[in-house]
């Protein structure tokens, strides 16, 4: 009985899980170096942050600008209004000369100034600067960019209430004062801010790029060294690695790499247990055949050589049930585990089913007791557990003289904690002796026979199997006397897992 082989494209126990399918398409990035791949998101990411910062400073720088230039212009106009006069009836100014050459001069550039009636029929200076965008609130003086015969200015105006109405030209009771300059010295404010805030950003990107550098080859030192102790082993070397050499983020992915070093170590001994066996048991049989073999082409009487044909056939029957049962226990111990409920008294009567002829051939009394069966529906690994009572059977069925009895037990049975599921074998043989019933599980232990101090015929792996089964369910392999007192006490072995 081969193990099973895995369906294809499915992963092996020693593949381990979260496999990237055949044909899925690579990342571009899934090769690059972790400082690569830190530089390649950070430096966007500070560029990013820098062109924002960039934008904000500018807006700010000419916020800045204006405001202090502003107040500037609103200087000027408070001068101008502190000379207007409506003596006369009409509207009249006595411009501050020296005041607007100061402010021409602070202003770097040219200056232009206008006053006029709010019914446009009284203007003084320049006619032409534009009027504010917005309705004018006595008082409050509202600036804003405009064009000036094709110069870029800015412009502040202001209105207010005359003390009495004119009465020279226009009867209007409100007057209109602006005046504007030029942007040079703005310009060149706002420059000078935005290159000192590209300075100064430069000057942080490039800190804050050395600073990931170095914190990036500091924090990727102790994986260094975790590499090149990992590539200085040897291929057989498959202790864990140390997780306290490594930093705390790192010690999760340690820790897989020892899991799954564990698990390649496990799945190599069973790889070499199973070689080892295999040359041991199987060298003896493989010579006795060609021996065997040899005697029956030099023996010359037919009935010689017939019996000598039929010990091969017994020797070969032999060494196939010992490879398959090899296999078994080989797939007893790497066989995923994979539960589910099961109808144990079904389970039963099929292996009992499929070993009835042999029953019968060597005249035993074969049959099937369901146990109680109150409790839980156990789970398990049915074919693993079919795989465990059939060698069990076998076991009984091969010391069990004729005209004996064998009986098939399955079921739940109460226990103390919750219960145990059972699958259960007695017979009416000569048992086994208390001295050895402590080593049964081992591999290729034949006991010897009570009635005779003689190790018995078989393979020694019947009850392993069964015992490496119980164990891979959190049960074990319980052996007793199945008549105690009598002169043939028998064995009772059977296989019991919790519920």
């Amino acid at each position: 009985m081969s193990p099973a082989r895995p369906p294809e494209g499915a992963n092996s126990l020693s593949e381990g899980k979260g496999r990237r399918p055949q044909g899925a398409p690579v990342k571009p990035w899934a090769h690059w170096s972790l400082r690569r791949t830190l530089l390649a998101v950070l430096l966007p990411g500070l560029l990013m942050v820098m062109a924002l910062e960039l934008t904000v400073s500018w807006r700010n720088a000419l916020a800045a600008a204006n405001a202090a230039f502003d107040r500037s212009l609103l200087g000027a106009i408070k001068a101008m209004d502190a000379n207007i006069s409506t003596a006369s009836g009409g509207l009249a100014v006595e411009l501050p000369y020296r005041m607007l050459e100061f402010f021409e001069l602070t202003a770097n550039g040219q200056v232009f100034y206008r006053m006029a009636s709010a019914d446009g029929l009284v203007d003084i200076g320049n006619a032409e600067l534009p009027n504010a965008p917005l309705p004018l609130v006595d008082g409050q003086p509202q600036f804003h960019d405009a064009d000036y015969f094709g110069i870029p200015v800015r412009v502040g105006t202001y209105a207010r209430l005359l003390e009495r109405p004119l009465s020279q030209g226009s009867h209007a009771s409100r007057v209109i004062i602006q005046v504007a300059e030029t942007l040079e010295s703005r310009q060149e404010f706002t420059r000078r801010l935005v290159l000192e805030s590209v300075a100064r950003d430069a000057l942080l990107l490039v800190s804050a790029l050395a600073l990931v550098v170095l914190a990036v080859h500091t924090g990727l030192r102790p994986l260094q060294r975790l590499r090149a102790d990992v590539a200085q082993r040897h291929n057989d070397d498959l202790t864990p690695i140390d997780p306290e050499q490594v930093p705390k983020d790192v010690r999760p992915l340690v820790d897989a790499i020892n899991l799954h070093m564990q698990r390649t170590r496990q799945v190599l001994q069973q790889q070499r247990a199973f070689i080892d066996d295999a040359s041991h048991q199987l060298r003896t049989p493989l010579t006795t055949l060609a021996t065997q073999t040899s005697y029956a082409l030099r023996e010359a009487d037919p009935t010689q050589r017939e019996a000598a044909l039929h010990a091969i056939k017994t020797q070969v029957d032999d060494a196939i049930r010992q490879t398959n049962q090899m296999l078994a226990l080989a797939r007893a111990d790497a066989t995923e585990l994979q539960v589910e409920p099961l109808d144990l008294h079904a389970l039963a009567e099929r292996v009992t089913r499929r070993l009835w002829p042999l029953a019968r051939q060597q005249g035993i009394d074969l049959g099937l007791e369901p146990l109680d069966d109150t409790l839980t529906q156990p789970q398990g690994h049915a074919a693993l557990l079919e795989e465990a009572l059939a060698n069990l059977l076998h076991n009984a069925l091969q010391h069990t003289p004729a005209g004996g009895q064998v009986t098939v037990q399955a079921g739940v049975v109460a226990g103390a904690f919750g219960g145990k599921a059972v699958l259960r074998v007695a017979d009416t043989g000569p048992g086994i002796a208390a001295t050895d019933r402590a080593r049964v599980g081992e591999r290729f232990l034949r006991v010897a026979d009570p009635a005779a101090a003689q190790a018995r015929h078989g393979t020694g792996l019947g009850l392993a199997i069964a015992h490496a089964i119980a164990q891979r369910h959190g049960g074990s392999l319980q052996l007793a006397e199945a008549h105690p007192g009598q002169a043939a006490p028998g064995l009772r072995v059977g296989v019991e897992w919790p519920v």
